[in-house]
């Protein structure tokens, strides 16, 4: 089954979001969120957002490039934080999208880290930091959603992460698992305004 899919990016990421629309057999609907909704009450942003974006999509593309960080605070990271926001939300008439977040070549060094011996458990499982120097919260978040635990495994995850070039190899694959995650128990403790205050700054197992 194909699924229609939202691409998120920032704007000096686009060249990566063309060569999806022109290279790679996905459905999608081609729009951004680029001024913002004139509201300050969050179900009608979330509403309208989805209304005139996101309508009809179930899954959401996060592009994760060098300048995807929350650290790079609300100015610059208001359009894709709201749209991560609208795609997280359970509206009426609305279902929340599935996330796939796709780390583009440029910070594969920054997110993926390899094997490491892990302190608590003995294991030497693969290290991703997905926290406020890599992505926005609204995916941090709903990546590694369960505490107090040392390894995650993929049910612990609403987000579903790769990397550019093996999303290029399968799109499908992670599209599909990205869909199926929007029924699983997981969906329930699904965060779409995570705390400004917090720090996720820490590494984490993947």
């Amino acid at each position: 089954m194909r699924h229609k899919c939202y691409i998120l990016f920032k704007s000096v990421d686009v060249l990566y979001k063309l060569w999806i629309q022109r290279n790679l057999a996905i459905d999608m609907i081609d729009q951004s969120l680029n001024v913002p909704i004139d509201s300050e009450i969050e179900d009608y942003i979330m509403q309208k957002i989805r209304e005139d974006y996101l309508a009809d999509s179930t899954v959401t593309i996060h592009l994760i490039g060098a300048n995807s960080a929350e650290r790079l605070g609300w100015d610059e990271q208001r359009f894709i934080k709201r749209e991560l926001q609208a795609s997280l939300y359970n509206g009426v008439g609305n279902t929340r999208n599935g996330i796939l977040g796709v780390v583009l070549p440029e910070i594969y060094q920054l997110v993926f880290k390899g094997k490491q011996t892990c302190g608590q458990c003995g294991g030497s499982p693969d290290v991703v930091k997905v926290n406020d120097n890599t992505v926005v919260r609204e995916f941090s978040s709903n990546y590694y959603m369960s505490s107090n635990k040392c390894c995650y495994s993929e049910g612990d995850r609403y987000c579903v992460l790769t990397s550019w070039i093996e999303f290029c190899t399968e799109p499908n694959k992670f599209i599909d698992q990205a869909f199926s995650k929007r029924t699983d128990l997981i969906a329930n403790k699904v965060v779409v305004f995570p705390n400004r205050g917090s720090s996720l700054a820490n590494s984490s197992f993947f």
